[in-house]
């Protein structure tokens, strides 16, 4: 085959390894590219919905979920080991309130919950829920029941065993946190 300059139509095709007005190599390697994309595209969606799994997945084995009421006053957040004060309202799941410091309200002794967080002293979904919220913010807490009593439950205060618990928690802002 001739090679001819550059700026003639046989030119161009001899440059690409192409002879004459022949788009055969051309259309194949366009649709060769378009099919990678068409696969590119569908891998990126099947990842996406992979990891959308993945996430739901890893909400489940947290055994908590968390639903913000207020934000916080601050970014800030306790860390582990640090002493919270908590304002709460236990319910069930068909909505009866089987513990509050909140529904004590009128009395002259009410008193937001105070403890180290972070070191067992309360339900594990307790513990790791605080850790998640900034001071001032108030959320509702669902506990699955293995992050709650579990298979024992706790009869005296009217829970079950297995039983999902809902709280509704304010985290007090610190006094030293100047908000």
């Amino acid at each position: 085959a001739e090679v001819v300059g550059p700026c003639t139509s046989s030119g161009i095709n001899a440059e690409y390894g192409r002879k004459g007005d022949d788009d055969t190599d051309l259309n194949a390697a366009l649709e060769a590219t378009k099919a990678l994309k068409i696969k590119e595209a569908e891998d990126k969606k099947e990842a996406k919905e992979a990891a959308k799994e993945e996430a739901l997945a890893n909400a489940e084995k947290c055994g908590f979920t968390k639903r913000v009421i207020t934000k916080g006053k601050t970014h800030m957040k306790p860390e582990k080991g640090s002493v919270v004060a908590v304002w709460y309202t236990g319910k069930l799941e068909d909505g009866t309130i089987f513990d509050s410091n909140v529904e004590n309200a009128r009395k002259k002794d009410r008193k937001a919950l105070k403890f180290k967080v972070g070191t067992g002293l309360v339900i594990r979904g307790w513990d790791e829920a605080l850790l998640t919220m900034c001071y001032g913010e108030k959320a509702e807490i669902n506990i699955d029941p293995d992050w709650a009593y579990g298979k024992k439950g706790m009869p005296s205060a009217g829970i079950q065993p297995n039983t999902r618990l809902i709280f509704e928690v304010e985290l007090e802002c610190p006094v030293n946190i100047g908000v």
